[in-house]
């Protein structure tokens, strides 16, 4: 797809990897809806960028939310034609710890927002998709989750975010096949360590520890390479069904 003829949803995008996808699409002229829940950042990239963009406070887990923010995409920019799940929590709590097994709720949190939010807002956007005029690849839309390098390599705490990231992986490939027909494209990229917000509120001494396990180069992502592997996928047709790892080679112990 010509990303200047995109019009995307962006989840999480009021900060880390989502922000990054929206700037790299409005650089190239393409639109963006941001869905996120932080109210006062979102609104301020959205001020920042201009008429490009637009806001609406949105809980990925909640249907009624996320055909709110779709319907009035359209409304604004007239269709939807790529939808970035990049929403998404992490917890680091053993199966079975010193204070006893895992909390069931925060387990269930984690899968909720990482894994049912992004499916939720990939079937509603897929609906609007469908919708679309093909173009001369006969393409019609592009959904992208994000995973994690956790999918593959979760290490201990992890159980609840490898779990819920395993399942982005898991669901690439069918949803790519259930949608072909209608001409939309699903892919994911399972992002290593990368300099977000989390990342940020870490000691200095551990992050210069992280940015020293990518076998090259030794450093924390910048979420702007996130941006651009997510633009590549929009405008590269035959990447479908497929998980791309988007970091540096580590492998987590």
């Amino acid at each position: 797809m010509n990303i200047k003829e995109v019009v995307a949803v962006v989840t999480g995008a009021a900060s880390g990897l989502g922000e990054a996808c929206v700037r790299e699409i409005v650089a190239r002229g393409g639109r963006v809806t941001i869905l996120d829940m932080n109210e006062g950042r979102g609104e301020a990239i959205a001020e920042e960028l201009g008429a490009s963009v637009l806001f609406v406070k949105t809980d990925v887990t909640k249907e009624e939310d996320v055909t709110k923010a779709l319907d009035l995409t359209v409304q604004k920019f007239g269709n939807i034609s790529v939808a970035i799940n990049c929403a998404g929590i992490a917890t680091a709590m053993k199966t079975v710890g010193k204070e006893g097994p895992h909390s069931l709720e925060a387990f269930q949190r984690v899968v909720d927002i990482n894994l049912q939010g992004s499916f939720n807002v990939a079937r509603l956007s897929a609906a609007h998709m469908q919708t679309n005029t093909a173009n001369e690849n006969g393409e019609r839309g592009l959904i992208i989750n994000t995973a994690s390098i956790a999918a593959f390599d979760g290490q201990k705490g992890q159980v609840a975010y490898a779990a819920s990231k395993g399942g982005v992986v898991g669901m690439t490939l069918p949803m790519a096949r259930d949608l072909a027909n209608q001409g939309i494209r699903v892919n994911a990229i399972a992002p290593g360590l990368f300099m977000t917000p989390m990342m940020a509120s870490l000691p200095e001494a551990a992050q210069i520890a992280l940015a020293e396990q990518p076998l090259f180069p030794k450093r924390l992502g910048n979420p702007a390479e996130f941006g651009k592997l997510a633009a590549f996928m929009i405008e590269c047709a035959y990447v479908n069904g497929e998980t791309i790892r988007l970091d540096g080679g580590i492998r987590l112990p």
